[in-house]
């Protein structure tokens, strides 16, 4: 058996000792992974527990519930305003910290009516680095990261769910919209509205791999390098910018180093914790 066949093995077995878990399931690449094959080895002794909040699109909620629907897997859809906490509106550079503290405490909380006291997360060996404050809520919640226990990194889920026939072994990585946003600028639930609505038209125009970062009023686009040729199209280029402008955008910028993640931690001192 291979090296990543025996990671998966490895998940299989660690999922086994656990015996009963609840998901933290964004519907992201990670956690679709665990939950799929924590459901295949645990059966109904593994449910989803998805956070519906005003940092992420509403749009992964539906998909969350139809994947589940799918696999005949509990899931348990909780509500979290996240922007009714000064830590957060604030933004200071530990924000995500008291971000992930709120949300998986609600998670804690929702699994335990459940009988559940195991929660497990999608985090993996590649969300080593970088600056994460995140990563200090969960090792204080007792939060369990069996990807990253076993070694799996990004690539590695992406191959093994592909084999397990996951539509999200192909799918963009993403991450809370709060990330768009410079540290100690104030985020509101407008902004973030903002943010969410023109990713999606850039999605919509097949942009894939993107950020849209806001700076006070101003836009700026991150996208791959092998997508700039499109802003020079006028054309395209002008419906970019007056959709950015309906939205509420006064500027719409393109970043010319291009998408990657992380920029707006490129300032802040590095501690072994990541951002996106």
């Amino acid at each position: 058996m291979d090296e990543l066949h025996l990671k998966h093995e490895a998940l299989k077995n660690l999922l086994k000792e656990l015996g009963q878990v609840a998901v933290a399931y964004s519907n992201g690449v990670d956690s679709t992974f665990l939950l799929k094959v924590a459901h295949d080895v645990l059966g109904r002794n593994a449910i989803a527990v998805t956070v519906a909040s005003n940092a992420f699109p509403g749009a992964e909620n539906k998909e969350a519930s139809d994947f589940c629907a799918r696999e005949k897997i509990e899931h348990v859809l909780i509500s979290v305003d996240v922007t009714n906490t000064e830590a957060f509106k604030k933004n200071p550079p530990d924000r995500c910290y008291h971000c992930k503290k709120n949300i998986f405490t609600s998670i804690i909380n929702a699994a335990k009516e459940r009988g559940i006291d195991t929660i497990v997360d999608g985090s993996n060996k590649d969300d080593e680095g970088d600056y994460r404050p995140g990563i200090r809520a969960l090792k204080e919640l007792g939060i369990k990261s069996p990807l990253k226990a076993v070694g799996l990194t990004k690539n590695e889920i992406r191959s093994l769910s592909k084999e397990l026939g996951l539509s999200t072994w192909s799918k963009p990585a993403y991450a809370c919209l709060a990330t768009r946003f410079p540290y100690g600028d104030a985020i509101t639930k407008e902004k973030l509205g903002m943010v969410e609505r023109a990713e999606a038209f850039l999605i919509n125009k097949g942009f894939l791999q993107m950020r849209v970062r806001i700076h006070g009023m101003t836009a700026r686009i991150e996208v791959l390098p092998e997508d700039f040729d499109k802003f020079l199209d006028d054309r395209f280029r002008e419906e970019i910018y007056k959709a950015f402008k309906d939205i509420g955008f006064e500027y719409v910028s393109l970043d010319l180093k291009g998408y990657r993640m992380g920029s707006m931690n490129e300032n802040v001192k590095k501690t072994g914790e990541k951002n996106d």
